[in-house]
């Protein structure tokens, strides 16, 4: 069967009567970043993962990248189904998002690290991004964003056809970034649901002052700080996102969540 470049992968895990847990991941990574917290969880509930528009085996994909599309597409695969989102880093924008458009839709939300580019004391490094877009277009902005994600050594040792694959995810990240940065995907009084805000030990400093914005901004949100944790948490520290994060997040969601 051939895919049509608006299909959105994704793939469950999980008994299929267990609680729905849906997991979004952030720029310029996929669903594949998010294994590991799904395999911590699939046990005892039914676990979602995607890879958004424009990224994995979501790309190549039309567009647009702004975050009306993203709320589209997670909602599409939700398919009426009640659940708890978690998000990391941009992912965790399209998780509040989702729930404060659709909140029959969503218990409670986890997110961590996710930039607040709207913000106006939000650091310039949403606008690098964007400026390099305008130097040398959609593949080097990629790359270059990579390079400071995960560091030269790590990218030069990537094999060439891996490269190419991430420069090509280039037009999702400008767009995605750039709408982020122009308006606000949520508004603080649309989300009154329990909201898990995470942070690492080890964060950007702007990351670490934006959760604690965040999570005196929300309604009826938690901070929770990640010893020894970086941006790459979900990876890194799979055991303690989960263990400190998620779950007490469950608690706060109440039936069936709190109950699995």
């Amino acid at each position: 069967m051939t895919r049509r470049p608006t299909d959105i992968w994704s793939e469950e895990a999980g008994p299929d009567d267990g609680p729905l847990v849906a997991i979004v991941h952030g720029s310029m990574d996929r669903s594949a970043g998010m294994l590991k917290l799904s395999r911590r969880l699939d046990h005892r509930f039914r676990v979602l993962r995607y890879d958004r528009r424009g990224y994995g085996r979501s790309h190549p994909h039309p567009g647009p990248f702004e975050m009306h599309g993203q709320v589209d597409d997670l909602v599409g695969l939700l398919a009426g189904r009640r659940c708890v989102l978690v998000g990391h880093s941009y992912g965790g924008n399209v998780a509040l998002a989702t729930a404060a458009r659709h909140p029959e839709l969503v218990a409670a939300v986890a997110v961590y690290e996710s930039p607040l580019s709207w913000m106006p004391w939000w650091p310039s490094t949403t606008a690098r991004t964007l400026a390099d877009a305008d130097e040398v277009g959609p593949g080097e902005t990629a790359e270059r964003f990579m390079r400071r994600l995960i560091g030269d050594r790590r990218w030069d040792e990537l094999p060439e056809r891996t490269r190419e694959v991430r420069r090509g995810e280039g037009e999702a990240l400008i767009g995605e970034l750039g709408d982020l940065r122009a308006r606000a995907p949520w508004v603080a009084d649309d989300l009154p649901l329990p909201v898990a805000v995470g942070v690492g030990e080890r964060g950007a400093p702007h990351h670490r002052d934006g959760m604690e914005r965040l999570a005196g901004l929300l309604p009826d949100a938690d901070l929770t700080w990640l010893e020894g944790a970086g941006h790459a948490a979900p990876v890194t520290h799979a055991d303690a996102f989960v263990d400190r994060l998620v779950m007490p997040l469950f608690a706060r969601a109440g039936a069936p969540w709190a109950d699995a």
